[in-house]
């Protein structure tokens, strides 16, 4: 350390190659040494280079998983926490549903589930429609089968709990009811 920069680490650079002590013994060496002590100090460098790239793209790839994970971990209690909300949501539909069919004034749960579908709508939740659709693994679930002649195989005849997608992503899908030929 010098006393004028105490915060200064001192930094002593090794070299494999032998470094000239003098101008005379710098004279002494041969072009042909010359160019094989700069062929070497060339060849480090390049090491070092290639190092660096090794580095860099281990870095970018390691910043790019973290970055990935993250997502995924956000991504899985945002849906958690959908999938909880979406209960409820069927809960208030099947009330709605009850009360209209005893004739009670379903108002108070109709403005509640207008503000629900609102909710849903600006977190980009959208119901999977399935009715008459063709039956989709990655968007249904098929829990019965129903012989039907007229209409296709896998058709989707009977919709018993609606699916939802969130980000491009089935975070519950549909349970149906498919037909088979018979």
């Amino acid at each position: 350390m010098s006393p004028e920069n105490p915060d200064e680490v001192p930094v002593n650079v090794l070299s494999d190659a032998k470094e000239p002590e003098s101008s005379e013994e710098t004279k002494s060496l041969t072009v042909e040494e010359l160019e094989n002590l700069l062929g070497l100090e060339r060849q480090k460098v390049s090491d070092c280079q290639d190092k660096i790239k090794q580095v860099l793209a281990d870095y970018q790839n390691l910043s790019k998983k973290t970055q990935s994970d993250i997502e995924k971990g956000v991504n899985s209690k945002i849906d958690g926490f959908m999938l909880e909300f979406l209960n409820i949501y069927d809960d208030f539909i099947r009330a709605k549903e009850a009360y209209s069919q005893k004739k009670i004034d379903t108002s108070g749960l109709d403005g509640i589930l207008k503000n629900m579908n609102s909710f849903l709508s600006k977190n980009n939740v959208t119901a999977i429609e399935a009715l008459g659709e063709i039956f989709d693994p990655n968007y249904h679930e098929a829990i019965s089968i129903t012989a039907d002649s007229d209409l296709d195989e896998n058709t989707i005849t009977k919709e018993i709990r609606k699916g939802y997608i969130s980000q491009n992503r089935v975070i519950r899908p549909t349970l149906v009811e498919i037909s088979k030929k018979g």
